[in-house]
């Protein structure tokens, strides 16, 4: 088996759809994840093998650690090797901190950072097979800044970024490259649970430094180069894709 491998989580929709359909154009066959929208992961894949490559799909909340080892299990047997993990999957609860229930922190914090550390472990015994691989998550700028509603999706893409960075040291010596990409509002369906979401979008149209919204390419094109040999020597860091207005006060 010489054909490389990416797994994308999240792959149903949106970025992770966008990227998983990249990385076929690419070259990569593709593991294809969803937890809840089996139309929407068919449709991927149809995208997937029109280009030629092969589509496996693989129903798991990434929540959970027993559908993780699940997931990977199943993945070693249909290719027996990763060579890409792309960290898409994210959910969460919008709410000001003081109406956040033990629930909502712990859905959120298992599926958006629990999730990387146990994929990336088993990611990383696929990918040593092969002499190394890499892995991108997603992040988001609440992960630095205040915004309404978003206390458990900061805190989680916080210790997202931070889980990056310590398995970006720990990995390397297994030629395994770790980062991540945290991009501005874009407009995609898991903008809609927002309460404030057109408020998010109107500030991302008006005052955007680049002048105008960061879109679902713009995130993909950066995954894109992390996850090429030009970046090789980028590792546990947290790309910035956002048009700059991040750096307004």
């Amino acid at each position: 088996m010489t054909e490389k491998v990416a797994l994308v989580t999240g792959s149903s929709r949106g970025i992770g759809r966008a990227a998983a359909i990249r990385l076929a154009e690419a070259g990569y066959d593709i593991v294809i994840n969803y937890a809840r929208s089996k139309k929407g992961a068919l449709e991927t894949a149809e995208q997937v093998e029109a280009l030629g490559r092969k589509a496996f799909i693989v129903k798991a909340n990434v929540g959970d650690v027993s559908k993780i080892k699940e997931m990977f299990k199943q993945i070693d047997e249909e290719f027996g090797r990763l060579d890409v993990f792309v960290n898409n999957a994210a959910s969460g609860v919008q709410r000001p901190a003081m109406e956040l229930e033990e629930s909502h922190w712990d859905w959120t914090l298992n599926i958006n950072s629990k999730a990387l550390l146990f994929c990336a472990q088993e990611a990383a015994k696929l990918m040593e097979r092969n002499g190394g691989g890499k892995i991108v998550s997603i992040s988001s700028l609440g992960s630095i800044r205040y915004l309404e509603n978003y206390t458990a999706v900061g805190v989680s893409k916080a210790a997202l970024e931070a889980l990056t960075r310590y398995l970006a040291v720990e990995l390397a010596p297994k030629n395994i490259i770790v980062n991540a990409v945290s991009g501005g509002a874009v407009d995609t369906d898991a903008l809609k649970s927002f309460p404030n979401r057109e408020e998010l979008l109107e500030e991302a149209r008006q005052k955007t430094p680049a002048g105008k919204m960061v879109e679902v390419d713009d995130m993909v094109n950066c995954i894109m180069f992390l996850l090429s040999n030009d970046s090789n020597m980028i590792r546990g860091q947290t790309i910035i894709v956002d048009g700059g207005i991040s750096l307004l006060v």
